[in-house]
């Protein structure tokens, strides 16, 4: 099978569309041809192409079509179909068959599937135009040359549908009150914001003069730009939070310059230290803050190799840094009672699913695999990049928690960050808002928790709602680990132990992670500190 290098069978899908009405062009993240053939290099083997985004035209008033557009985590590939449940050994040759895989061993007809919890959502009104403009100034920039063995041939752009000559398309810049799905009295109208993570060597569309790059907040580099609005988007949102910060990630790595140790190693996205300076600032102002983040108890792939230990070093380096930031804070206010875990939090998703018989339990083998397969458990993996602040704000898209999706220049991304004007602690009169993104999180939060729909999630900043997760997730991994128990949800402690004063270290007894090893602290390697963070 021609699946390509990230297994996500590209090669395999031209070969399908080949001869037919679709034009299906694999494009290799190429540095700026301004860049210098060494950083060229580095560049397009580093680095890659990661915006998930499908665009579609949908009905709209009348005969007229409107464009509609999906974006966030979730790859068109195999193995991301998943339910709630997250199944994994259940339904393999029915619901599942020919679509699960695990990479953390080669996993055999009997499981575990590795489940997949991932974020995405559907974008209508003048904002999916946006995603449209995005998809058409990478398109004209992967296309603008092809090269064969014969000769070069100059693409005219022929295969982009021109929006603008089909009248029954609406579209925001003829008509702007046609593209809008709702109108701004609807208690239901949202207001969406396209973010990215790009650079013009990506593009084709971005200014050439540093003036008017600037003025659309543009990052300008030597023979570059950037358009950095996601990292922008993700702090600004994190300076406005008042009382809690919700986030599901595939990756937590940043903030390097604020390390105790490793300072230059070039992660220096400022989400992580941004996240700590607001607990901080609440605890001095003695204000209730709380942030919770989710993230996979490894990140994908065999968690005993170099990079995975390396990434897994990085996190504790984040994790260490933000943890004495809040535990300074603490002291400084006199708070000899509290805890850093008062306020911010990690954790996973893991589940077990019991045999139906005896018999499928029985395995004598002790590799991963094996006691996987005897345990009857594995990780659930978040795949999700996704924030929820104050229930009123939400962004979900492509990109990760590290410096590969938030530089500009590294891995390309996509976003969107959304909120509904009629459901703010401002437009409720300082009430907390109750609006769709409420009930997204509140949904997330009862899928992790068992179904739980507790009267305290209501209110996720409190110091009762931290302890009352804290204390579900903590019941949930002892289950995990235990021989036969079964977890009430899915959501558990990440396991590391935090001490008052700051300090990260290994959960005792559990340093590394259940059937499959590697230290859950991580470890260095040779590897390129650009690969890994």
């Amino acid at each position: 099978m021609q699946d390509g290098v990230m297994h996500t069978h590209d090669e395999q899908t031209r070969k399908f569309f080949r001869h037919s009405g679709v034009h299906c062009v694999l494009v290799p993240r190429y540095g700026s041809n301004k860049l210098s053939i060494f950083k060229q290099h580095v560049v397009g083997t580093l680095f890659t192409h990661h915006q998930k985004c499908v665009i579609v035209d949908s009905q709209a008033a009348g005969n007229n079509r409107k464009i509609t557009a999906f974006l966030g985590g979730l790859d068109l590939c195999d193995g991301r179909y998943d339910t709630p449940e997250h199944r994994l050994f259940k339904d393999l040759d029915t619901v599942f068959h020919q679509d699960f895989h695990n990479p953390t061993f080669p996993v055999n007809s009997y499981g575990p599937r590795q489940p997949w919890h991932d974020l995405h959502c559907k974008i209508e009104g003048p904002a999916a135009y946006d995603i449209l403009t995005n998809f058409e100034q990478r398109w004209r920039k992967a296309t603008k040359w092809r090269v064969n063995l014969k000769k070069v041939v100059i693409w005219h752009y022929d295969t982009l549908i021109k929006i603008k000559r089909m009248p029954w398309i609406v579209s925001p810049s003829t008509d702007e009150a046609d593209a809008r799905v709702c109108h701004e009295q609807d208690t239901e109208n949202w207001h969406v914001q396209v973010f990215r993570s790009i650079d013009s060597g990506s593009v084709k569309g971005f200014p050439k003069l540093v003036q008017e790059a600037q003025s659309q907040n543009l990052v300008c580099a030597k023979n570059l730009k950037i358009d950095r609005s996601i990292h922008s988007a993700y702090v600004k949102a994190i300076r406005s939070a008042q009382h809690f910060i919700y986030i599901e990630n595939q990756y937590f790595i940043g903030s390097s310059f604020c390390w105790h140790s490793h300072k230059n190693t070039g992660a220096d996205n400022l989400i992580p230290v941004e996240l700590a300076l607001k607990i901080a600032s609440k605890i001095k102002a003695k204000q209730r803050f709380a942030v919770y983040i989710v993230i996979p108890m490894w990140p994908e792939g065999i968690p005993t190799t170099a990079a995975v230990q390396q990434i897994l070093f990085w996190q504790g380096q984040t994790m260490s840094m933000m943890y004495k930031i809040i535990a300074d804070a603490l002291e400084s206010q006199g708070l000899l009672d509290s805890h850093p875990q008062d306020y911010l939090n990690f954790y996973c998703l893991g589940r077990r699913e019991l045999a139906a018989s005896p018999e499928e339990s029985l395995c004598n083998d002790n590799s991963a695999l094996g006691m996987a397969q005897k345990h009857r458990r594995f990780m659930i993996y978040v795949h999700s990049k996704g924030m929820v602040v104050d229930d009123e704000y939400v962004v979900i898209g492509s990109a990760n928690i590290n410096q590969r999706s938030m530089e500009g220049s590294r891995d390309t991304e996509i976003a969107m960050g959304a909120y509904q004007p009629h459901h703010t602690s401002a437009g409720d009169h300082g009430a907390p808002p109750r609006g769709q993104v409420y009930g997204y999180r509140m949904s997330l939060w009862a899928e992790h928790l068992g179904g739980r729909a507790e009267e305290w999630f209501r209110r996720p900043e409190s110091e009762e709602c931290v302890r009352r997760v804290n204390a579900a997730a903590e019941e949930n991994w002892r289950a995990y680990v235990s021989p036969d128990e079964t977890t009430r949800g899915h959501l558990m402690r990440y396991p590391v132990k935090v001490d008052r004063d700051g300090g990260v270290g290994p959960l005792p007894g559990h340093e590394c992670f259940p059937d499959v090893g590697g230290k859950v602290l991580g470890g260095q390697s040779s590897l390129p500190d650009a690969l890994t963070t």
